[in-house]
């Protein structure tokens, strides 16, 4: 069952539409999005408005983020939060599970994991100095703290999560930070991925949506949009239009590619 079952304008005749979010066509005449299948995603060129409209929904959900600041303070997403407060969300089931993910983020997150790795592991270095000379029962209760800390980090995401390739590294976080019945909102997953990582990321997804999680995706990847039963909206129509798989520009043009590579490479 979806948890959140449409998004819509909820006074279209009040916003600035010269400006921007707002004059992004999508946005200027969107009217009511049914994204309530379990995976929804919405394609189209760059500058179509798709990760405008997923960054809207996102800071109207209040979704936790990962990598980036929270929705509410991100610089980055001041003007969303202006289109956020103007999107009406009717919600089956209201959930704080799950959260929003860009895929720029995702390279900061690793650096921050990273940078708490060695903090964690420069602490143990300094409680080894500082009670050599002590019983190893008083040096065990002074390093208790940052050994936990980095166990558990250490559980979730490797001993050395930023050793992993980024495909590896991403598919590690969403195996480790998906959970039943949560909410997910994903900018373009597939910078990361290589197509075997995508489709490892299906299988994810599959898994996840059987646990009543629901996910809807920016992307241009032809290989995640086969996802079984997806809805799907271009972003290169306004308001968004739903479309089928096999109309899709990017499905079309890879199979054409693939099946002729010199037609395509003779015209460049």
């Amino acid at each position: 069952m979806p948890l959140l079952r449409s998004v819509a304008r909820k006074h279209p005749a009040r916003d600035p539409e010269h400006t921007f979010p707002f004059s992004v066509p999508i946005i200027r005449e969107l009217g009511e999005l049914d994204v309530s299948a379990p995976v929804t995603f919405l394609v189209g060129e760059n500058g179509s408005g798709k990760s405008t409209l997923l960054e809207g929904i996102a800071t109207a959900a209040t979704l936790p983020t990962v990598g980036g600041q929270d929705v509410s303070t991100d610089d980055t997403l001041a003007l969303q939060r202006q289109l956020g407060r103007e999107l009406r969300l009717t919600w089956r089931r209201r959930t704080q599970r799950g959260f929003f993910l860009r895929a720029e983020d995702f390279f900061g997150f690793t650096r921050a994991i990273a940078r708490l790795r060695s903090d964690l592991h420069a602490r143990l270095d300094a409680v080894e100095e500082e009670y050599a000379d002590r019983s190893p029962y008083a040096r065990g209760l002074a390093r208790g703290p940052a050994a936990a800390s980095l166990h558990e980090l250490e559980a979730r995401y490797g001993a050395d999560f930023d050793a992993r390739s980024h495909g590896q590294s991403f598919l590690l976080l969403f195996q480790s930070r998906f959970v039943p019945g949560g909410l997910y909102l994903l900018d373009e997953p597939e910078a990361a991925l290589s197509p075997q990582s995508q489709l490892g990321l299906i299988a994810m997804l599959k898994a996840m949506v059987e646990q009543d999680a629901q996910f809807i995706i920016a992307t241009h990847s032809p290989i995640l949009l086969a996802f079984p039963g997806a809805a799907i909206y271009s972003c290169d129509e306004a308001p968004p239009q739903r479309v089928a798989y096999d109309d899709l520009e990017s499905v079309t043009l890879t199979r054409a590619f693939l099946q002729s590579p010199e037609q395509f490479l003779r015209r460049l």
